[in-house]
């Protein structure tokens, strides 16, 4: 029903929010809880950081190569399709970690079949919001990731719960069952933008025009790749999430070897999905008011800081502290990817764009863990790696800086 203003008594995309806000809560909590394994894995088998490491580095590009292609589908085919592949990849890679005994079924189980799914999980329901919304799109883009700090905070306590209670191989099978079940049920609920539902983006009639002739806003594909901003972007996010999930698959290890216990050592890293909740709210809101771009300076200069505290770190408080600096940074930065992605280039291939963004961050995600379980091996020390994090932090401060608005014909 539509009033006379030219509003829907109820807009749907608010749908679109809930169910992007739990598929990020389960399956991105599930993801980056991955460093919970890391011992009974290492118990279990004897096998190296490294080699662990290695398979999720493999999975980090696999989900970037997935992302491209996954955003390119999605802008041609619709979210409610593409999404529901991706639930049955991340279920079914899940289920089969259950029967590995070789570090070779890592790497193919969660390597390259989860990783396939997980591809679709960012891509998919941020660019569906941006087309959604046009004002609010960071804060609403924030709401949606509040679900990944939300997964974070609640899924290592859980997984950990599993874990004591029942071992890693039925850990596996719970997480693939919830995985499948929500990830799939919720994508019947997404719908690609505002005309499909007779609506207009932001519930607002001065949307109508390009809501009615099926238009989008924004440089097309081949043009935007021809933008030096893009590549700026790119890089700036390879750097991000290089440190990001070196600090998340790593952390947990590190505080187990300082001497805390698994559980306490699982807490640090829900405390930095806890508080990125809040950094996601306060950052993707900022984003509206001050412009992406100030905003992801101001969370990389707090990642310095967290990194900087972080060489310093021994003893249980000292890690809480790290987590709840370093988790606004986190949560600011996925807050405000999207809404870059959108201000620079708009939306008319968004999906493809965004892709091309998470793949290039995906390539920073495999070699950071693998760079940190390599010189851990070697060294049996985690201080060159928060060295090599802090320099290339103060090198994505330059970059970003350096953004300038692309010059409209």
């Amino acid at each position: 029903m539509v009033t006379q203003a030219g509003q829907a008594t109820f807009f749907y995309g608010y749908i679109i929010i809930f169910a992007g806000f739990i598929i990020q809560a389960v399956a991105w909590g599930t993801g980056n809880s991955f460093g919970v394994f890391f011992d009974p894995l290492i118990t279990e088998f004897g096998w190296s950081r490294a080699a662990i490491s290695g398979a999720l580095s493999m999975g980090f590009l696999v989900h970037g190569v997935s992302s491209m292609v996954l955003g390119n589908l999605n802008d041609r085919f619709g979210p409610r399709l593409i999404m529901s592949v991706c639930s049955l990849f991340i279920g079914t890679g899940f289920l089969l970690m259950t029967r590995i005994d070789s570090v070779w079924h890592l790497y193919l189980f969660y390597g390259l079949i989860v990783s396939i799914g997980l591809g679709g999980i960012d891509v998919i329901p941020l660019s569906t919001v941006s087309r959604w919304f046009y004002r609010q799109r960071g804060m609403m883009s924030g709401i949606v990731k509040v679900g990944t700090g939300l997964g974070m905070f609640v899924m290592p306590f859980f997984i950990n719960w599993l874990l004591t209670g029942y071992g890693w191989r039925h850990s596996f099978l719970v997480l693939a069952l919830i995985n499948c079940a929500f990830v799939l049920f919720l994508a019947q609920f997404l719908v690609r933008d505002p005309v499909q539902k007779q609506q207009y983006a932001d519930n607002d009639l001065t949307n109508a025009h390009d809501s009615h002739t099926g238009t989008e806003q924004g440089l097309a594909f081949k043009e935007a790749m021809r933008t030096r901003q893009l590549w700026i972007i790119c890089m700036v996010y390879f750097i991000i999430l290089f440190c990001a999930y070196t600090i998340i698959m790593h952390i947990v290890q590190h505080a187990i070897d300082i001497g805390l216990p698994s559980g306490a050592a699982a807490g640090v890293l829900s405390t930095v999905g806890g508080v990125s909740i809040f950094g996601r709210l306060v950052m993707g809101g900022a984003g509206d008011r001050i412009g992406e771009k100030t905003g992801l300076i101001s969370c990389l200069l707090i990642l310095l800081v967290a990194l900087c505290w972080l060489q310093a770190v021994n003893a249980l408080w000292m890690f809480y502290l790290f987590a709840m600096i370093y988790g606004f940074a986190h949560g600011g930065f996925f807050a405000l990817v999207s809404p870059l992605i959108a201000r620079f280039f708009g939306t008319r291939s968004h999906g493809l764009l965004f892709g091309i963004v998470i793949f290039c961050s995906t390539v920073g995600g495999a070699i950071g863990p693998l760079m940190a379980g390599y010189l851990f091996d070697v060294t049996n020390s985690y201080s060159w790696v928060f060295s090599i994090l802090a320099g290339m932090c103060v090198l994505a401060v330059v970059l970003t800086a350096a953004l300038k608005p692309i010059a409209r014909q």
